[in-house]
């Protein structure tokens, strides 16, 4: 009962809303910790500590100090930069460490096929390969959250909670939402493979759709909710569409990820398993898929209300659960509601001790 109030809690916010390197750096960067990210980026500009995966290595951004340490995964199309504001914010009171997956950002190309059980192994060989050992905090934003959950369930003794911030639950979903999801992804990804083809041939790189009173955006420009990012500074925006117009292997594993979709909820859905008393704390704003705060059509209103029942299930996972409601972000809490983050992961680590 106290799961179906918290869901009706969230439907009654979607109907009645209008629209909704070292010490020393870490230590700069908590101290500017009220100010705007973009202040605080540039550590995201340039790789940090390149750690081996195996065959390659993947790029590991690790702030602050402290047990157990927090562990960050990103959307799908996005990298370490996504937790720009809400890293350095986390690594005042214990250890943090963001990465980029295998060909994104600044981290090497992987092997194939890019599922979430392969990105799990990777992370978790690069983390022991660089001294960082557990327990484990998981973080997992959209995409983000299969691989922290595929992580959990490989590595359970290792990881002390999880916090999933509007994480995807399509694993969870009715199976014709779900095959829906699955078609617009396969359309989606022929554009994708568009761009990619362009940037691998150096030919001009094809335009996004048009927006009303807004400037024509090519394809690289697609990456998180869309480059340039307001909350990030000029140098990493410049950095971020450098790599989008450039690093082809950055496409191919994008394009593995969303093609292995299907076989990672199988996987999740066939390796579901109980957390026991660990910490979970679910974060939902009621715009999942939206990347800014708009207006919900009605169809919009009744996708949420799927993906809101969606996630709730995860609730039962652990005897110490949450649902956590922010209430005036977009599917990027960890921008609009950076707070609403921290205190999560600041809750979570606290309980785990206990």
């Amino acid at each position: 009962m106290e799961r179906i109030g918290r869901v009706l809690l969230l439907l009654e916010r979607l109907l009645m809303k209008p629209f909704s390197l070292a010490l020393t750096a870490c230590l700069l960067l908590v101290a500017q910790s009220a100010v705007s990210g973009a202040q605080t980026d540039t550590v995201y500009a340039r790789p940090g500590r390149l750690a081996s995966a195996g065959a390659h290595r993947l790029n590991l951004y690790c702030m602050g100090s402290g047990s157990p340490t927090v562990v960050f995964d990103s959307g799908w199309e996005d990298w370490s930069p996504a937790w720009a504001i809400v890293q350095p914010r986390v690594a005042a009171f214990t250890r943090a460490c963001a990465y980029d997956r295998a060909g994104a950002g600044f981290s090497e190309a992987g092997p194939m096929p890019r599922t979430s059980v392969q990105i799990a192994d990777e992370l978790h060989t690069a983390l022991h390969s660089a001294g960082v050992s557990g327990p484990f905090i998981l973080v997992g934003h959209a995409f983000g959250g299969d691989n922290v959950r595929a992580f959990a369930d490989r590595y359970m003794p290792e990881v002390a909670g999880l916090v999933l911030v509007e994480a995807d639950p399509s694993d969870l979903e009715p199976s014709e939402m779900r095959e829906g999801e699955h078609l617009t992804q396969k359309n989606f990804l022929v554009k994708l493979r568009e761009c990619r083809d362009s940037i691998a041939e150096g030919k001009p790189l094809p335009l996004l759709p048009a927006r009303p009173d807004r400037p024509p955006r090519t394809c690289a420009q697609q990456f998180f909710r869309g480059l340039p990012e307001a909350a990030w500074s000029p140098a990493l925006n410049a950095k971020l569409l450098q790599l989008a117009q450039t690093k082809v292997a950055m496409y191919d594993a994008y394009i593995s990820e969303m093609e292995e979709f299907p076989g990672d909820e199988v996987y999740l859905q066939q390796h579901r398993q109980s957390l026991g008393s660990r910490p979970i704390r679910v974060l939902t704003s009621g715009n999942h898929g939206v990347g800014s705060l708009h207006t919900l059509s009605p169809e919009e209103i009744k996708y949420e209300h799927e993906v809101a029942l969606a996630q709730d299930k995860w609730l039962q996972l652990s005897s110490n659960a949450k649902l956590v409601i922010a209430d005036h972000s977009s599917e990027y809490i960890q921008f609009d509601q950076p707070d609403v983050v921290t205190e999560a992961i600041r809750e979570v680590l606290t309980q785990s001790k206990q």
